[in-house]
């Protein structure tokens, strides 16, 4: 974690400017042990059939961890030795167990070094559910709890959801930050280099950072809200009363895509905070001591760990990817026509549109029927607009928005665009056209709208003019096909 608060204010698509290896045939991990630990589990999460993640595995990557900060230094800090050593460890492990793993080099960080992403096969590239822990520490110790911990939980469940290969209803794409501790810096760049599509598509981004604190609580991120829903049911099954993690907020991986607009939780275990009378109470350990007596320091060691507190994180993990991602039902996708009257023939339902948009006027033709609508057109200034909210189904393979426009233009000067018409779908802007795109007939105009799959949105046309020499856009047939 982060030493202190910030101020305020796949489709391989994804992996746009990161050197991606693409493994061969799957080779299935190694078969997890039973924990030694009692998993008691309510009977509505055991009916999801969640796999039991092998705490004694966890801790076999955190001893590996704890070698390389030994052989390195004595620490894993973003663009050490050690930290190299560590992603080649994760990446090495992954690359084995079949998933597709990039490396994104992250020129804006304080000591520049990669990000490794994973991508497990199956489930629709337009719906995400993302795992992340940052893979570096400090420069003071080898940074077990902080945060090997949530760095070898996430590679544990990776590496089982591998052996496991289940039908899978989303993409889960697993991700190791680097230079979290110098200012979220690695996710902060992974985010910026998104676009607006590929954020979309993430439906959940889920941080776990210091899972494994030896006095630990348990907290959530966004404790009551629905993307934190599986996280706080699986600890709920076990009694837990999980609290929110205050101490966290602003301070790890899941700010900038928080910022960003994508949903986001995340487990938690404490850092130097103090763990309260009421917390000894209901969770054991000592009260008015650090949940992590040794974070940033050189005793930041696999002894600094609460096998308890890490194996009950691991498992509430790999519940919560189980229900968002396997066991949580298949997308059905509805396909066929999402628009409603997109040919404008049954008058203005379900539209919203200015006075006299949709016409059967013969002043301007109808592709096909009598009904378009025709925006602009005036010959003065006005700005006019048509629009519909549309709910477009998840789990479809392709999202294709079309629409027929004409242009035409009593416009003389043929370098200036005096008049024009945007198209938008939610904020975002598709397209922008103007008097300088006039033709002769229709034009069919097609976008890739996959980035707003799952979601209610409006689609707006808006017409503008200036005051003088009219510029008329007229669409017909109007179609967004989900299939």
């Amino acid at each position: 974690m982060r030493g202190r608060t910030l101020s305020a204010g796949v489709a391989l698509a994804v992996f746009a400017g990161m050197t991606v290896a693409l493994a061969a045939q799957p080779v299935a991990a190694s078969p997890t042990t039973a924990t030694t630990m009692a998993r008691p589990i309510a009977a509505t999460v055991a009916a999801l059939a969640a796999p039991d993640i092998s705490v004694a595995n966890v801790q076999a990557h955190l001893t590996q961890f704890n070698s390389i900060a030994t052989n390195n230094g004595g620490n894993r800090r973003a663009g050490s030795a050690g930290y190299t050593a560590s992603l080649a460890y994760v990446k090495s492990r992954l690359q084995s167990a079949g998933y597709t793993v990039s490396e994104q080099y992250c020129s804006s960080c304080r000591y520049p070094s990669n990000n490794l992403i994973a991508e497990w096969r199956g489930g629709p590239t337009d719906q995400v559910v993302m795992f992340g822990a940052h893979l570096d520490g400090v420069s003071a110790g080898p940074g077990i709890n902080d945060n090997a911990t949530g760095s070898a939980t996430l590679l544990e469940n990776a590496l089982v959801l591998a052996a496991q290969n289940p039908t899978m209803t989303k993409k889960v794409r697993f991700a190791w930050w680097t230079d979290e501790e110098q200012g979220l810096n690695g996710s902060r760049f992974y985010v910026n280099s998104l676009n607006s599509t590929q954020r979309g598509y993430i439906k959940g981004y889920y941080n776990f950072d210091m899972v494994g604190s030896i006095n630990g609580g348990y907290f959530i991120n966004r404790v009551t809200s629905t993307t934190a829903a599986p996280l706080k049911a699986y600890w709920d099954s076990l009694g837990l009363q999980p609290e929110e993690n205050v101490e966290g907020q602003g301070r790890s991986d899941d700010y900038y895509f928080q910022q960003a607009g994508i949903p986001t939780s995340g487990y938690a275990a404490g850092a130097s905070a103090r763990k309260t009378s009421a917390q000894a109470a209901k969770w054991g350990g000592t009260a008015n001591a650090a949940y992590d007596p040794c974070y940033h320091r050189s005793c930041d060691t696999t002894a600094n760990v609460s096998a308890t507190v890490l194996n009950r994180a691991a498992d509430g993990v790999a519940y919560a990817l189980w229900q968002l991602a396997v066991s949580g039902g298949t997308p059905t996708c509805t396909g066929g026509q999402v628009i409603g009257n997109g040919g404008f023939e049954s008058g203005s339902t379900p539209w919203t549109a200015s006075s006299g948009v949709i016409t059967n006027s013969s002043s301007q033709p109808a592709r096909t029927g009598s009904y378009k609508a025709w925006l602009g057109g005036n010959g003065s200034s006005s700005t006019e607009s048509l629009s519909q909210s549309v709910t477009v189904p998840a789990g479809c393979a392709s999202y294709t928005l079309s629409f027929w426009l004409h242009i035409d233009t009593a416009e003389t000067t043929g370098s200036t665009a005096y008049d024009r018409l945007t198209v938008q779908v939610g904020s975002t802007t598709l397209a922008t056209y103007s008097n300088l795109n006039a033709a002769a007939g229709y034009t069919q105009r097609s976008f890739n709208v996959a980035g707003f799959a799952g979601q209610t949105v409006t689609l707006k046309f808006t017409g503008t003019e200036d005051s003088s020499l009219q510029t008329s856009f007229v669409l017909d047939d109007v179609a967004l096909q989900a299939s």
